[in-house]
């Protein structure tokens, strides 16, 4: 029931020794309590920290880097609710929240979605019966769209200029309707979109064309929790799974050049299916020439038995969690 908030310091970078170790060890800077499940957070911008919770509640903690601690800076109780915000069982998870300062996008197990400003008490926009199963994950497709998947193998696209209530656009997996676990979109590219699923497999759109994805990867042996373009370099992506794996895809090279298989282990080399597309740029991602897509995929845990839960990249660095109460931080991503 009762969890914490932590900050820590992983350290400088300029500290990294001669072969690119890091010297220092991370260390714990400051906590705060925090009541139930940590769903998701985000960073709203340089202090602001915002976090959902398995009571459905959605709170903003402020970071004071000049004697380091953390406040409650602001709470909107039960945002997600089954039956109402008022019985003390009714509340909801939050499944997932995104930032785009000031506003924060929220999604949760009763199919809702939330509109909130960082400085105004209620919603500005709420969306309420948006699902009828549970939303997983949401992410901005751009400053006035968000991008959710849900429960019934289904990626949607909102308009927040809309009144209406109902998805500008509505993708979904063919046959077996599996759960979507998680989203991101191409940083460079918007119309290309990730998703992973309950059955480990990742899913690339065109959410130009179709209403299908372009392709569908094998991946994973379990649950896929989290996919990640690289922010500066979105040749390359990341995805972790309940099955203890982590992957790197790279398409960066043309490995049309360099046999193509699956490091430390593992299936065999994905290829990507196709359709043509008509584009001066193509992204490797969406390419249509069966000789020039296979792609590089390394396992970065390959021992690891228990479930990686979440991950995140910048530059080189790359940090995860996993369901040994452990963070790690891989600073050496492109050694």
């Amino acid at each position: 029931q009762d969890n914490k908030i932590s900050i820590w310091s992983a350290g400088d970078l300029g500290n990294a020794g001669l072969n690119g170790e890091y010297n220092g060890e991370p260390h714990l800077l400051c906590d705060i309590q925090h009541n139930g499940d940590v769903m998701d957070m985000q960073f709203l911008d340089q202090e602001r920290i915002v976090v959902a919770s398995s009571t459905g509640t959605v709170t903003v903690f402020r970071h004071h880097q000049n004697n380091q601690t953390l406040s409650a800076n602001h709470r909107w109780e039960k945002a997600h609710y089954h039956v109402n915000q008022y019985t003390s069982c009714g509340g909801a998870a939050c499944t997932g929240v995104v930032c785009n300062n000031p506003e924060i996008v929220t999604v949760g197990e009763d199919g809702r979605i939330n509109l909130f400003r960082a400085d105004q008490k209620d919603a500005i926009r709420t969306i309420d019966n948006a699902d009828s199963s549970t939303l997983h994950a949401v992410t901005f497709l751009r400053t006035t769209e968000i991008l959710t998947v849900n429960s019934i193998g289904q990626l949607k696209i909102w308009d927040l200029r809309q009144q209406r209530n109902e998805p500008s656009q509505i993708f979904s997996l063919a046959g077996d309707r599996v759960p979507l676990h998680c989203v991101d979109r191409h940083p460079n590219q918007q119309h290309i979109v990730a998703t992973g699923g309950q059955d480990g497999m990742l899913s690339i759109w065109d959410i130009r064309q179709g209403t299908m994805p372009v392709s569908l990867l094998n991946a994973h042996e379990a649950e896929m929790w989290e996919v990640h373009f690289h922010p500066s370099d979105p040749d390359h992506l990341f995805t972790c799974s309940e099955d203890g794996s982590l992957w790197h895809w790279d398409t960066s090279t043309n490995i049309s050049e360099k046999p193509s298989f699956l490091h430390q282990g593992g299936r065999s080399t994905a290829y990507l299916s196709h359709s043509t597309i008509n584009q001066s740029v193509v992204s490797a991602w969406l390419s249509n020439d069966p000789t020039k897509d296979r792609m590089e995929i390394t396992n970065l845990i390959p021992n690891q038995t228990l479930s990686v839960n979440s991950l995140d990249v910048l530059g080189p660095c790359l940090v995860y969690g996993t369901d040994a109460e452990a963070i790690y931080v891989n600073r050496q991503l492109f050694a």
